[in-house]
Parts: C-alpha cells; sequence; structure tokens
C-alpha cells in the first residue's frame, strides 16, 4: 500500500465509528496487514500482549484499547511493559475511543495526543508501520497526501465519464484543468478570493444535485476570472460568479471547456474543496499534478517532491535575496513598494528544466509568503 492508500484506509476507520474490540485489527488492516497475519493475532497465537484489550505485533506496534479516561495511564503501561521490550516494538498505542495517544519508541520524534476523530490527520506518524520510511517533510505533509489521494479520486472518476481527455491530444487540457482547480482550492482558503469556502460554495449552490450542469458553472466561473472588471458588462459575466477576482498570469486564458462530472465526481469535488488547504503546501502543487496525472507517478502519490530549501539556494542568489531587501528598505513608504511591484511584475525567468515547485515558490514570494 502506498502512503495514500494508507490515508485513505484510516480515514474510514475513523469514520465508521469505534468498534472497541475490531480497532486494534482493523487498524493493522488499514497499514496493509495481511489477512492470514490478523487472523493469527485475533486467535491469540502470535500476540503476546500483557496488557487487557492489548495486541501486540512483534517488532511492530503494542496497542490496546482502555476504559474512557484511561488512555496516559495504558500508554504508560503500554511504554512500561517487559513484553514490549520483549517483543521490539516501534510503536506504543493507546485509546478509548474518544481520545488517542501514540509514541515511537526509541525516537526523538514527538508522540501524538489528539482526539480519535483526529488521528487519521496525524498517519504519516506511522508510517513506518507500512514499510514506508518516513523524512521529516513526509511526517509533515499529511494534508498534502490527503488532497492529492482526493484529487486522484476525481481525476479517475472524470475520466471515466470523458475517456476523451486521457488520450494524448488532450491530455494538456486535462492537467491545464486539474491545475485550474488546485488553484481555486487553495485560492479560497488563503483569502485570494473573498469570501469563505467561495469557490466550494459556489459550485455546491449553483450546479444541480444530479450534476447536469456542474461543467457549466466551473465554465462560467473560469471565464470569469479570465475577464477583467472592466470587461465584465461587455461579456455578459453572470452575477453570481462576479464575485470572482479577475486573475492575471494565463492560468484561466484560453479554452474554458470543462469536462462533465457524475454525481460522484461532483461530490468528489466537493469534498476537496472541505479540505483545510491553508495546511496544504504550495510548493507540492506541481508534483500534485504530475501525480494524478502521470501514470507511472501514481504508486508514489504526495511523497516527494523537491523541497523549499533546494529550490532557495537556486532562486535566493539569483533575485530573492534583493528583493527582500528592497521590501525591507521599503518600509512604508508608497512610492518604494510601488516601484517595488512594478519591478516584480517585469521579473522574466526562463528555464527549460523549472519545475512547477520552483514556479510555486516564486508565486508565494509574490503574494508575501
Amino acid at each position: 500500500m502506498n502512503a495514500v492508500e494508507i490515508e485513505e484506509a484510516i480515514s474510514l476507520l475513523a469514520d465508521q465509528g469505534f468498534n472497541p474490540s475490531e480497532f486494534p485489527f482493523a487498524f493493522l488492516e488499514a497499514f496493509g496487514n495481511k489477512k492470514a497475519t490478523i487472523d493469527r493475532l485475533k486467535k491469540g497465537n502470535t500476540n503476546s500482549s500483557d496488557i487487557e484489550g492489548g495486541v501486540l505485533q512483534r517488532n511492530n506496534i503494542h496497542m490496546a484499547v482502555c476504559a474512557e479516561g484511561e488512555v496516559s495511564i495504558t500508554l504508560t503501561a503500554l511504554r512500561e511493559s517487559p513484553v514490549s521490550t520483549k517483543g521490539k516494538v516501534k510503536f506504543i498505542l493507546a485509546t478509548d475511543g474518544t481520545t488517542l495517544e501514540a509514541e515511537e519508541l526509541a525516537s526523538d520524534v514527538p508522540p501524538i495526543a489528539c482526539t480519535y476523530k483526529e488521528f487519521p490527520d496525524h498517519f504519516g506518524f506511522f508510517l513506518p508501520l507500512a514499510g514506508i520510511s518516513t523524512v521529516k517533510q513526509v511526517r509533515e505533509s499529511s494534508f498534502d497526501i490527503k488532497a492529492t489521494g482526493r484529487l486522484n479520486r476525481l481525476y479517475v472518476e472524470l475520466l471515466k465519464n470523458n475517456p476523451d481527455w486521457g488520450t494524448a491530444d488532450r491530455q494538456h487540457d486535462m492537467n491545464h484543468f486539474m491545475a485550474r482547480l488546485i488553484f481555486c482550492f487553495f485560492a479560497e482558503d488563503t483569502e485570494i478570493f473573498s469570501g469563505e469556502d467561495l469557490f466550494t460554495t459556489t459550485i455546491s449552490q449553483m450546479s444541480d444535485r444530479d450534476s447536469s450542469n456542474t461543467h457549466e458553472v466551473l465554465n462560467e466561473l473560469f471565464r470569469t476570472m479570465n475577464t477583467k472588471y472592466d470587461d465584465r458588462a461587455s461579456a455578459k459575466i453572470l452575477r453570481w460568479a462576479d464575485a470572482f477576482p479577475y486573475v492575471n498570469g494565463g492560468l484561466f486564458s484560453g479554452s474554458t471547456e470543462v469536462p462533465g462530472f457524475s454525481k460522484i465526481a461532483r461530490s468528489y469535488l466537493l469534498h476537496i474543496g472541505s479540505l483545510d488547504w491553508k495546511k496544504i503546501n504550495p510548493d507540492i502543487f506541481g508534483s500534485m499534478i504530475q501525480a494524478v496525472t502521470d501514470d507511472e507517478e501514481r504508486g508514489a502519490l504526495g511523497m516527494h517532491y523537491t523541497n523549499v530549501p533546494n529550490i532557495l539556494k537556486v532562486l535566493n542568489p539569483l533575485f530573492l535575496n534583493d528583493l527582500r531587501a528592497k521590501l525591507e528598505a521599503a518600509g512604508d513608504n508608497s512610492r518604494m513598494l510601488l516601484n517595488l511591484r512594478k519591478r516584480m511584475a517585469k521579473i522574466r525567468v526562463f528555464d527549460p528544466a523549472c519545475g512547477f515547485n520552483v514556479f510555486s515558490r516564486i508565486l508565494c514570494f509574490l503574494n508575501g509568503e
């Protein structure tokens, strides 16, 4: 199982409601354990836990379901248990169905303590249970991976109903469409768009539940964001779309054609919009698109991207250091700030091997992030 599949399985487990007797085994199953392995644990053949309600998988994890309010006490018991040491477990976990605490033994990684419903947000903490070595950016990218997985579901569903969009002739159109969606989801949660959840709410309210006009709503929104304010009256922009800003830079230029949506695709779209995109790293937008649209990248969805320090090693000495110095020198001087803005607007960067991540880092700086 890859990280996206694990996140989806863990989220499903948390949403299903808490079953004390089944939780430990469902948890292990979510991390790719085979049915035969779980059956042996259930029968007690390989379960050497000395904690009531406990399950111990050697060389992996010792966990226990406990009475309400006894999570911290149970976690301590798991930590101090001699069979945890003997079984060479890497993790300990305790939950009462309301809260959940976990710790990676023999590690300086901070333990987690959260509500039961929120523990899928920390799935990166447990990835070693599936044999996935975690580095810092993977541990901190839970929301990145979750968003990429949701986008992948939408992409696959759209191609089911629009097979022509999956052909080589239309690959660019599909990639462009996904890039537009990613921008809109990020923009509505980071105040680039005015109004709370403006993009997702507009789709929810203006598109029919049967999805018959979802593509028309998106088409109108894209057309609006490519129309300057002074030209909107002549372009006959619809009143409900006029709240969206003009977005320069070419993202919404060209064709505004949108693939047709099924009910499932529409629900996926709204679900993606419900994520908190403020927690999603804009530096991986390019990798999101590549991972979702490239068949060869599917096995590593959300798991790699050019990290920020390496990007800045290139961009800082080129022009970002100088721009930051000018910004600091400008202070509150409106004239100097305006001149700096004009200068930034004239910057042109050409790198034939430039990834979208580098481009997004430039955008972040220009947006003041």
